[in-house]
């Protein structure tokens, strides 16, 4: 007689199994308008036996619901070790709505995925950015302009990075000069002069940071093990929303 884990559906991982979600994008970065969406990243932990069978949990899944984004935890680590910027901000959102304690450990880690290596990630995702807006006043004579504005949100994210070994991703004080740059308020010249500022700026800063050359990919890896250890012997941590 033997027995196999059912294999999970995608949209069951994230229902059953999210150790850390939270809100993305405008709604964080302190930029939301009325019009603005509600962008949800989270991370979830598939059962070790589910790594058992030849058939493997997905390392993402879209959905169930619209904007909705999360990683499997291998996975989510692996990129946050790489500096990946999308998957670091989302570790530093300041509107975490689940958690539980995997995912409040998770937090707990954010210094260990931090090192000089977020400057070559954000500065080459900069780039691909730049190249896109670049194209757009080519051809239609005007960027973007939202996506300008989450540009120059972007670099000073990264500036500060670098400066202070932090990621603080809201922009505070800057809201009303970032908003008055989507409304198209903000000559692109300017636009330009700015974003080639910031660079310059992170570029300095990039040789006197207080980051680590490296992440603590030891203390991450420990975690995992650890995490997986205690799935296999079914021990997770209980998932509880924030009230």
């Amino acid at each position: 007689m033997h027995h196999e884990a059912p294999a999970a559906r995608p949209v069951d991982l994230v229902r059953d199994h999210t150790v850390y979600s939270c809100v993305m994008g405008s709604r964080a970065f302190g930029l939301a308008t009325e019009d603005s969406d509600t962008d949800r990243r989270g991370v979830y932990l598939a059962p070790t036996p589910l790594f058992w069978r030849f058939e493997k949990p997905p390392t993402h899944v879209e959905g169930p619901l619209d904007e909705q984004f999360s990683w499997e935890l291998e996975r989510f680590c692996e990129l946050a070790l790489r500096a990946n910027p999308n998957v670091l901000e989302c570790l530093h959102s300041p509107i975490v709505e689940r958690v539980d304690d995997t995912g409040r450990e998770l937090l707990a880690l954010r210094g260990a995925f931090l090192s000089r290596k977020a400057h070559e990630t954000f500065a080459r995702y900069a780039l691909g950015q730049r190249k896109k807006l670049d194209a757009d006043v080519r051809k239609h004579g005007a960027p973007r302009w939202k996506h300008a504005m989450h540009l120059l949100r972007l670099l000073m994210s990264c500036r500060d990075l670098l400066r202070t070994g932090e990621l603080v991703i809201d922009v505070g004080d800057a809201r009303g000069e970032l908003l008055a740059v989507k409304r198209g308020e903000v000559s692109w010249a300017e636009v330009e002069s700015r974003m080639n500022r910031l660079a310059d700026e992170a570029d300095a800063a990039a040789g006197t940071t207080p980051l680590p050359a490296e992440p603590d990919t030891a203390r991450v890896a420990d975690f995992l093990y650890r995490v997986r250890r205690a799935s296999a012997l079914g021990q997770p941590g209980h998932c509880s929303p924030l009230g």
